[in-house]
């Protein structure tokens, strides 16, 4: 997890597209300059974080689910529910289970675990659009296969 480019996954686990599922991993770093401010001597993960966390989950589900044709945006998050803190070095686990995908929007609930602990959840709505109207697409692959979600995406077709 890289906080400060906003890089939340550390790696994809699982895809079952048949279920609609994606399970990813990340490790909250030991040190980052958002924790200067957040808070000072008391080091917490910003919900805002959390929830780009979960997004960023159900980014990469939708793409799998659409095979990498449109790109995911977050447009709403509702409902959303911060249950605990999260502190340096904390193991994440990240879940998202694809509710909608069509007509160009998404929709997944998202949450995020550690330790067996509920963190947060929500619902999350993603706009796609496809990749010849916005110019990411070679980034979104490149990251993509860096994460696992290639190999994942792989193993939920055999």
């Amino acid at each position: 997890m890289l906080l400060e480019y906003f890089q939340m996954i550390d790696r994809v686990e699982t895809v079952d597209l048949s279920a609609g599922r994606l399970v990813a991993r990340s490790v909250v770093p030991e040190k980052s300059p958002v924790f200067e401010g957040h808070f000072p001597g008391y080091p917490l993960v910003p919900g805002v974080l959390l929830i780009e966390t979960m997004a960023q989950a159900s980014g990469f589900l939708v793409l799998a689910a659409t095979k990498f044709a449109a790109m995911p945006f977050l447009m709403t998050v509702d409902g959303a529910k911060m249950r605990s803190f999260v502190e340096p070095n904390a193991e994440l686990e990240i879940e998202a289970l694809l509710e909608h995908e069509g007509s160009g929007f998404a929709v997944t609930k998202a949450r995020i675990a550690s330790g067996g602990k509920k963190i947060c959840d929500a619902q999350l709505k993603l706009r796609t659009i496809p990749f010849d109207q916005v110019p990411l697409g070679d980034i979104v692959r490149k990251r993509a296969e860096e994460l696992g979600l290639m190999a994942a995406m792989a193993g939920s077709e055999k």
